[in-house]
């Protein structure tokens, strides 16, 4: 089995790609906390990169990152790269984003995971997007899930992601669309 180090200091982010990587031939760890990447990219499929290449270099081992928000149109974009940072917590990111969006029907938004895949060595072996589309409810429905979940509803399931199973949600979402791409190219390396 082939170690991989997760770039991340979060075990939920760990036990989240554990998930996505069942079977594979590849053993996950967390990143050492005193390995702190500045994520100084523009986007971020730049961010995952960073993450994963440097944790890889300092480490001298492969590396997985991914880095993930929500883009609002009407807000151009934002929470955007900004996501985790929108407020101090779920609760007060969720009702900035709704102060923010006021009653502008626009209500079209996005989820994006970018995920890279780095050699020793800091080269990026692998590299994708996923995006989920939807649009911003008024209100917040639902339970399950974390941040942005209650007010994220997908037309398509006629369910928030707070509101949708884990299953559901895990195959959906921008994260699943992410891994649906990476896991062939993984599998091949």
């Amino acid at each position: 089995m082939r170690k991989l180090i997760v770039a991340t200091s979060n075990p939920g982010k760990l036990q989240e790609m554990q998930e996505y990587l069942i079977g594979l031939n590849w053993e996950l760890s967390l990143k050492p906390p005193e390995i702190d990447v500045e994520e100084t990219g523009k986007t971020f499929l730049e961010n995952a990169i960073l993450k994963a290449s440097q944790v890889a270099k300092a480490l001298g081992e492969w590396a997985i990152a991914d880095d993930s928000g929500l883009v609002v149109e009407a807000l151009n974009g934002a929470p955007g790269l900004y996501s985790a940072r929108y407020g101090d917590n779920d609760q007060a990111r969720i009702e900035r984003v709704l102060k923010e969006l006021g009653n502008t029907h626009n209500r079209q938004a996005k989820f994006v995971c970018a995920i890279a895949m780095a050699k020793p060595n800091g080269s990026i072996a692998l590299q994708t997007e996923g995006i989920c589309q939807g649009e911003i409810l008024k209100q917040p429905q639902g339970v399950q899930g974390f941040g942005y979940d209650p007010i994220f509803y997908v037309p398509r399931y006629q369910q928030t992601f707070a509101q949708m199973t884990p299953t559901l949600k895990r195959d959906i979402s921008h994260r699943g669309q992410a891994f649906s791409l990476l896991l062939p190219q993984l599998s091949q390396l």
